[in-house]
Formats: structure tokens, sequence, C-alpha cells
């Protein structure tokens, strides 16, 4: 059985273990914990033919075995996933990690998601959906993971934080969904006229900042256990602005400045769905982007206050750093990786640089002054040839 803590250069590290270190936030969170804050710290992140989420006696054996000081779980069945599925994993894999945190008296940290919360602006932390049976599957189970955590909190006194996120965008993810999903299709040209209303905002969430919180939050226990956390940026974004921004940096043609009636936009969507059954039927894998189960989201306003992350002592270690700031380097990586794919055409190269030098003139002014030497040391007339 390995220690609880173990002495590493005279420090005491906690083990932790991590669960759906594979993803986007849990692959950000790993490589955090690592190389910033491995005497501290060491997370455990086993794959699912190690620990699956969907058994019990998985999870319990691998904790008896390795008794972590802390619980991370940021894994999620997918959206579009079957009811057992999203029942099994977003809910049931929930519970038996908090119940085992119970037991063990150990401080346990849950993702949860702007699915559980209604349309509108400035929501609350304690606002949240009704739950009803005609809830989709993800949202009906991301919710009843939040209810069954405040549960034993109140009766049995688990110690979690709960943690909101909206709209989430950073670089390495290796799946094609959410903010991801929309990069794809406009690189693509696959959209040929904006599927939101002009005045549709919504939050979004740094994937970068979210391992920051995290330590901050293993860290100060007092403060942020027993709540709710929603961990997004302070401003929300248009989505029209977010896609026509996106279409300006890569130069395109499509979309057409033209926004869709949701009526005509479900209505279209309810034809794909019926030529993806026919597909089936004949033996054609064909499915749906699971992102279209919420096309609803794309013309409604929601935007997640968050004050009470503001009122608290973390503080934000990129104040400055939005979705429009991050654009480049996630267009730059995005695209590098799906031409690499075969998934889109080849895009030009030299746009990036130019966007780099720009973003460096708005965001760092002080370091085009430090890049001066370097630039002096080039000859900017060369003297020694013929004039052209």
């Amino acid at each position: 059985m390995v220690e609880q803590q173990i002495t590493c250069l005279g420090n005491i590290v906690k083990n932790g273990l991590l669960v759906g270190g594979s993803g986007l936030i849990g692959g950000g969170i790993l490589h955090y914990f690592k190389t910033r804050a491995e005497t501290e710290f060491e997370l455990r992140a086993p794959n699912s033919k190690k620990l699956s989420l969907r058994d019990p006696d998985d999870i319990r054996r691998y904790i008896l075995r390795f008794r972590p000081n802390f619980i991370i779980n940021c894994a999620i069945a997918a959206l579009d996933s079957n009811p057992l599925l999203a029942y099994e994993t977003n809910y049931l894999g929930t519970l038996h990690l908090a119940r085992a945190a119970l037991e063990l008296e150990i401080p346990y940290i849950h993702f949860s998601s702007a699915a559980v919360l209604p349309p509108g602006e400035n929501l609350t932390e304690d606002q949240r959906l009704e739950l009803t049976p005609e809830l989709p599957n993800y949202p009906k189970s991301k919710l009843l993971a939040e209810l069954a955590l405040a549960e034993l909190h109140r009766k049995y006194g688990l110690d979690y934080t709960n943690i909101r996120l909206a709209v989430v965008y950073g670089g390495h993810d290796h799946k094609i969904q959410g903010f991801h999903r929309l990069l794809f299709a406009l690189a693509d040209q696959s959209m040929p006229v904006l599927f939101t209303n002009r005045g549709a905002l919504h939050s979004y969430s740094n994937a970068k900042k979210i391992p920051f919180f995290v330590h901050h939050v293993l860290q100060h226990r007092q403060e942020f256990g027993g709540r709710t956390w929603h961990f997004v940026d302070p401003l929300p974004v248009l989505l029209s602005q977010l896609i026509l921004t996106v279409k300006s940096y890569l130069e395109l043609k499509r979309p057409r400045e033209i926004y869709l009636p949701y009526s005509l936009a479900h209505f279209g969507a309810g034809i794909m769905r019926w030529l993806t059954r026919i597909l089936g039927r004949i033996g054609i894998d064909a499915r749906m982007p699971a992102e279209l189960l919420f096309m609803e989201s794309f013309y409604q306003t929601q935007t997640l206050s968050n004050r009470r992350l503001q009122a608290s002592s973390f503080v934000d270690p990129k104040p400055e750093a939005t979705v429009f700031t991050e654009l480049p380097h996630l267009l730059e990586y995005y695209l590098s990786r799906w031409e690499s794919l075969n998934l889109i055409t080849p895009y030009n190269r030299d746009f990036f640089a130019c966007h780099r030098r720009g973003e460096e003139f708005v965001r760092d002014p002080g370091r085009v002054l430090t890049s001066l030497d370097e630039e002096l040391r080039q000859p900017f007339l060369d003297v020694d040839s013929p004039p052209q």
C-alpha cells in the first residue's frame, strides 16, 4: 500500500487522484502539477482501463491501493452519449468518487458545466435548471451530480468544491468538440451563414487558468470548500463577433454575415437527423455533431456571474487573456494539427506571424523595445549593394 504522503527533499508531498487526465481540462491540470507544483503534490491520472468510472469496484480497488489525499474529477461522457453512459459516468461515477472522498475525509474537486443553468444574464452559482425527465442526457446527469454533492455536503460533511465552466477554450484538445468544433467548422468553411442572432452572449472559460485555480483551491480548503464556483472570464462574448473575428483572421469568404433564424436552423437540423437515421439503416456510419443538441443555446444569451470568484483570495494569473487574445495561438495550433491529419486544406502561414506581431504591440509594448537590439544587428541598408 502506498503511503498517503511522500517526503520529497524535506517537504511533504500530497498524493492526489485525477480522473479524466487525458482530456483538455485534465491534461492541463496534470501538466501544471508536474511542472509547477511537483514539490507540493503528486498526481496519479489512471486511464479508463485502470480506473473506469462506470465500475465501482475499479474505483474502490484503486483508491484503497493508493490512498489519495484528494480527488479531482474532470471526466465526462460525450455530449451525445446514450442515457446509460451519461448516467453511469457523469452521475454514478461522481457519486462513487465523492463517497470515497467522504470516507477517507479528503477534499473532492468536481468539474461541472453551464449546461445545468437556464438561459439568462449574470447567472449566479445558486441557480440551476429544474430537474425534469425532458432534459437531455448530458445536462440531466451533470445536474444530478451537483445535487448529490450538495446533499452529501449538507448531510454528511463532504469537503467538496464544485467548479462550473462555460464554453472552454484552449490548446491541445485532441477532440473536435465544443468551442473547437466552431473553429473547425469555420476553418473547413462548412458554415455558410451565422447560426446565431446579433445579441446572443456567452461566457467563456480559459483552460490555461484552470490549473492555477485548482492549485489555489487545494491550498485554501476552508474558503473554497462546500461551494460552487463559476470559473469564467469576466466579460461575456457575442457569438457573432467571435465567428466574424475568426473569419477575418483566416481571410474567409464564409460565413456570410446573414443571421439564420432559429426556426430555419431547427428545421434544417431536423432534416439532418432524419438523413443520418436513414443512412444508418443502410449501413453508412453518419453522425450529427453533438453540439447541435444545444443549437437553441446558439440563439440564447447565457452569461455566468463570477462575482464570487472575484471577491475570493484567488488572483487571476493572466487577467488580460481572453478568447480574443488567445485566438492567434489557438488557430495556429489547431490548423496545423488538422492539416497534418488531412482534415482541412492547408492555410497560408504568413498571417500567423503578422497577428503575433500585432498582438505583441497591443499586449506587451515593452517587449517591442527589448527586441530593438536584435533588430539592429541586421543591416537595414545594404550599402555595398548596387542601387536597384
